[in-house]
């Protein structure tokens, strides 16, 4: 009989850290809250996992996320005359992107995923014309990183967010890619995709802990997550190269992510790692954790 492939699971914990570049930066962190700067503009925001001391207890800034009573993310901006409401240009890499304060105390990109941008195109290389996946995609400087490694398919259920991914990718020079923008629920299309016999070879996922689709679908991660993740398994081959999934503010271990890519992956070759994203305070070097992750890869 021939030898079953077996994906190996790596059981010791992996850590992404990303280090800031020219547009982005952490500057300090503690006592609950992270001071970062993003372009020209210095923002103070609420981070939980920041339980040490800050090491400057004169934070200057020019707006500040107050969070709301309840714990469902609620509360609003503070901010100076000087922050563009219409939001101002950052880029990473050949990537470029409009940055801005969402009510959602993000400011239009997450850049602890730098690492993972990096990451994925390394897993792609020698690769030319890569087919892949950017699953709940938000505002697309995911998709702008996959891009040139081949075509990029594109899925949120935000009309708004697809747009501004749209109009970031523009801003990049990047609108004659191919890049498919498709607002739709992710777990829906994903099926779709895998009842058409399409296969890709890397895809992201980043899903929320709770959200609604284009057409008030319910996705809740506990129940959602798992069915996905198989239907994701279904359009990979042994030729593929990765799939990279990230989860935040859940009460869940990446180990708990890990075995399930090493149940659903048990099929394929390669290798099933997990851990922690994280990103290094500007001068101390401390690690603040902001997610966990487990990725398949067989590169």
């Amino acid at each position: 009989m021939p030898r079953r492939l077996m994906a190996e699971l790596v059981r010791a914990p992996q850590l992404m850290v990303g280090e800031g570049w020219e547009d982005y930066a952490l500057l300090d962190s503690g006592e609950g809250r992270k001071l970062e700067r993003f372009g020209p503009y210095r923002f103070i925001r609420p981070e939980p996992q920041a339980m040490w001391t800050p090491q400057d207890t004169d934070w200057q800034a020019d707006g500040e996320f107050i969070p709301g009573a309840d714990e469902d993310g609620g509360g609003r901006w503070h901010l100076s005359g000087d922050v563009p409401e219409e939001g101002w240009p950052l880029s990473w890499r050949e990537a470029q992107f409009s940055a801005s304060c969402t009510p959602f105390r993000h400011l239009g990109f997450f850049p602890d995923m730098a690492p993972v941008w990096d990451w994925m195109r390394e897993q792609l290389a020698g690769k030319p014309e890569a087919q892949n996946m950017n699953l709940f995609g938000y505002t697309g400087v995911g998709t702008q990183a996959l891009s040139q490694c081949g075509p990029v398919t594109h899925v949120d259920a935000s009309k708004k967010s697809v747009a501004q991914a749209r109009e970031n990718a523009e801003l990049a020079g990047m609108q004659d890619r191919p890049i498919r923008w498709l607002t739709d629920d992710a777990a829906k299309f994903t099926a779709r995709e895998v009842r058409r016999g399409n296969r890709y070879d890397g895809i992201i996922l980043d899903p929320p802990k709770f959200g609604r689709g284009p057409k008030n679908e319910t996705w809740r991660i506990e129940e959602g997550l798992s069915p996905l993740v198989r239907d994701c398994r279904a359009l990979l081959d042994a030729d593929s190269r990765f799939l990279f999934l990230t989860v935040y503010a859940v009460r869940m271990s990446s180990l708990s992510l890990a075995g399930l890519l090493d149940e659903v992956f048990a099929g394929l070759p390669g290798t099933v790692e997990h851990g922690d994203l994280a990103v290094q305070e500007q001068g101390s070097g401390r690690l603040l954790p902001t997610a966990i992750f487990a990725r398949w890869s067989n590169a």
